[in-house]
């Protein structure tokens, strides 16, 4: 087995254990926030075509979600675009900052 076999075999391996250990009342007090991470830090979802967490282009991409404290995707404080408008997270995927 290569290296880098390996090297994705222990990162599956690992992301699984971590998963296997979240529990429900830990997962009820999160939600998905739709718009709020920069590129390639979502947790998951980044729209037609891409995989899953790590996969979204651009920053603030309305399609890709992170997860969040439950009660606080919309408070989260995100830079305005680049016409002025507010940039504000969604408990919903979002229209805008989508990729070419």
């Amino acid at each position: 087995m290569s290296k880098s076999m390996k090297t994705l075999a222990i990162a599956g391996a690992m992301t699984a254990a971590l998963a296997a250990h979240t529990t429900p009342a830990a997962a009820e007090t999160k939600e998905k926030c739709y718009g709020v991470s920069l590129a390639g830090q979502n947790d998951c979802k980044a729209g037609a075509g891409t995989t899953c967490a790590g996969s979204s282009t651009a920053d603030y991409q309305g399609n890709a979600w992170t997860l969040v404290d439950k009660g606080t995707c919309t408070e989260i404080e995100l830079p305005a675009m680049a016409d002025g408008t507010e940039r504000k997270g969604s408990l919903e995927p979002l229209e805008r900052d989508l990729p070419a």
